[in-house]
């Protein structure tokens, strides 16, 4: 009897084996819809993973409104929204994620003033604050301003040096030689130089006469302003902030070494008046 039965399930298996293979045979259409996902290059795209990547947005400015009497300015300093999306990587270079960086440049309280923060991501990465490998005859302590470069080292010990990255003066105002920080002065004066004047008249409502530009965001000389004598004389060469960021690195000025305000203090903070300074 068990043998009668497996040569009976035996036989029925290999019928429906044979029923199944000869309906297949005949089928027109497929048991699985061909979705080409065997397809390798069709299944990389379809199973490729996503990222949700958000647009960047620049760190609150808080950019003081324009006030009534304000320095006139040659430029804009703040650009339109147009000029910030579309002029991103052939201006300002490829962002920066240091989190350092955003400590450095962030928002600053200052004495009665709010510093808005520098957007460092548009700045190039070589002229943000760092302390690099420096090699010089100078003893540390002294301030060097390398005008080819676009730099302003501060010597320290063991040949390190901290770096900064400035804006100059343009062919035929520049200044250099050797003298010394003999004054330092917070949220300083303003008071443009009588030749100055003379090729700007504009500028008249600020000369010394006048008592100068009051101190405040808008003020070129910025936070900090470091004053450059030469023989006990004053040169009228300033080392100073800028409310205008994106100076830094070029040769805009007129004459003087223009630092980010956030660096002006920092390098405020590090020297004492006679500190020997080299402009090379």
């Amino acid at each position: 009897m068990p043998n009668t039965f497996s040569s009976f399930r035996r036989a029925t298996g290999l019928a429906a084996a044979l029923i199944a293979t000869t309906a297949l045979a005949g089928c027109q259409v497929p048991f699985v819809t061909d979705t080409s996902r065997v397809n390798p290059n069709v299944f990389v795209q379809e199973t490729a993973p996503v990222f949700h990547v958000p647009p960047y947005q620049d760190p609150p400015s808080n950019q003081p409104p324009p006030m009534p009497g304000a320095i006139p300015q040659k430029r804009q300093l703040y650009p339109s929204d147009f000029h910030q999306k579309y002029d991103l990587g052939a201006t300002y270079g490829l962002p920066v994620s240091n989190p350092v960086y955003r400590t450095m440049y962030d928002v600053t309280r200052d004495a009665d003033h709010t510093l808005p923060a520098i957007p460092y991501s548009r700045v190039d990465q070589r002229f943000l604050r760092s302390q690099v490998d420096y090699r010089t005859n100078e003893a540390p302590g002294t301030i060097i301003v390398d005008t080819r470069a676009h730099y302003l080292y501060l010597v320290q010990p063991g040949g390190k040096a901290m770096r900064y990255g400035v804006g100059l003066g343009k062919a035929g105002f520049a200044w250099s030689g050797r003298g010394v920080i003999q004054r330092k002065a917070k949220w300083p004066r303003w008071t443009p130089p009588d030749e100055m004047v003379t090729r700007d008249p504009g500028l008249r409502q600020f000369a010394a006469a006048e008592g100068g530009a009051t101190p405040g965001l808008n003020n070129p000389l910025g936070a900090r302003a470091l004053y450059i004598f030469k023989d006990g004389k004053d040169t009228l060469y300033r080392v100073h902030g800028t409310p205008d960021w994106q100076s830094v690195g070029k040769a805009t000025s007129s004459g003087c070494v223009r630092m980010f305000n956030q660096d002006v203090i920092d390098l405020f903070d590090r020297v004492p008046n006679g500190t020997p300074i080299v402009v090379t």
